[in-house]
């Protein structure tokens, strides 16, 4: 009997480490992915608003070297978390949740970058490699560390406004889980229609007002909003006929006048043309319609799995390097996606959550990866 006690034991003791040894597993795997993402990284962020101004942000998020397994995750008000540190302990900074909500997770449910807390706080995760630097990680101050992938569920846990968050992030140190790591940066807005980046540049905190409501990788945010000078010259609609001598120079076809809009896919193209369609684009009457918009902009930054690899190089075996997108209805508190798997917009509703008796929980954004496809009947 007592062999078999000491012989369970061992059994469980060994289980216990391999659950522990895989956990650790996807973490430090995320952190090798995100310190390759210079080659991969893409995401694009659009803020339109409703006939009666009503914020609607939206963005994609792209990754070329897997599918990066996303998930949602639904996380009560109550629940309590702790920040992973570098290593792969989770032995950070303790946080309960104030406010109920709901985010998009990639690789595994603690990393949120994108949600909506029922409050009518949103926040998001943007790469932003090259051009951010951390504070140092510093073992002694674990009580008030928080990763950069946990920051989004640290803000929309604790708070209803920006102001909030500018008052209390000084009192935490952000880093990264593995210093070689990409860094990012934050896009955070509130139900005013109010928003922010935000980015630790020289180990500083700087918050950007966004009024545009554009957000893409690097440079600095501030380098983009210079940058769009250079296309003063870009506008909408058609363009008048031109003579030279006796020879009339006649415009193609329609949009005449957006000629020369930068169509790569670097950060700062994405971010001007991304500008230019978000201004163009009417205001919508209602909330629904508006988020309908945000998915047929962001058609235009999906980004083909095979032109960020090199001619001969291997390439994975996944549909899309835009692996989802999303867009959030803050006002009627509802998250809005779309994935690489499934073009079919799905809908996530915090006002049908009791976020006071729901369980945490968490659930692949696809439960099956295969485009739907509808049979057309044909007479």
């Amino acid at each position: 009997m007592a062999r078999n006690v000491v012989y369970l034991q061992q059994n469980i003791h060994t289980l216990l480490r391999l659950m522990v040894m895989r956990r650790l597993f996807f973490i430090l795997a995320f952190a090798c992915l995100v310190a390759f993402s210079q080659k991969a990284e893409a995401c694009t962020g659009i803020t339109l608003r409703t006939a009666n101004g009503s914020p609607v942000p939206a963005r994609t998020i792209e990754w070329a070297g897997n599918d990066l397994e996303s998930r949602y995750s639904i996380v009560p008000r109550g629940f309590k978390q702790r920040s992973f540190v570098p290593g792969g302990k989770k032995v950070g900074l303790a946080f309960k949740a104030k406010y109920g909500y709901v985010g998009l997770a990639v690789e595994q449910e603690e990393f949120v970058v994108d949600g909506l807390n029922e409050a009518g706080l949103s926040a998001a995760l943007f790469y932003f490699p090259d051009y951010g630097k951390y504070m140092d990680y510093d073992a002694t101050k674990n009580d008030i560390t928080v990763s950069d992938l946990q920051l989004v569920s640290w803000i929309l846990s604790n708070f209803k406004t920006i102001d909030e968050v500018k008052a209390a992030i000084g009192n935490i140190r952000i880093v990264s889980i593995d210093p070689r790591g990409s860094t990012v940066h934050w896009r955070i807005t509130e139900e005013s229609g109010r928003q922010v980046v935000l980015e630790i540049v020289g180990k500083q905190l700087q918050f950007h007002e966004n009024t545009l409501g554009v957000l893409t990788n690097s440079p600095t945010f501030d380098w983009h909003l210079t940058n769009l000078n250079n296309y003063v010259n870009l506008a909408p609609g058609p363009i008048k006929d031109r003579k030279m001598g006796d020879l009339t120079l006649t415009a193609f076809g329609g949009g005449g006048g957006l000629h020369g809009i930068p169509g790569d896919m670097t950060p700062p193209s994405r971010f001007v043309r991304a500008a230019i369609f978000q201004a163009t684009a009417p205001k919508m009457a209602t909330a629904e319609k508006t988020v309908e918009q945000a998915f047929h902009i962001l058609n235009n930054f999906d980004i083909p799995t095979g032109i960020q690899f090199a001619e001969g190089q291997p390439v994975p075996d996944i549909p899309s390097a835009t692996q989802w997108t999303i867009a959030t209805d803050i006002a009627n508190r509802r998250i809005y996606y779309r994935t690489m798997h499934n073009s079919n917009i799905r809908c996530i509703d915090l006002k049908a959550i009791d976020f006071l008796r729901v369980e945490k929980q968490s659930a692949p954004l696809d439960a099956a990866k295969r485009q739907p496809l509808e049979m057309v009947s044909v007479r």
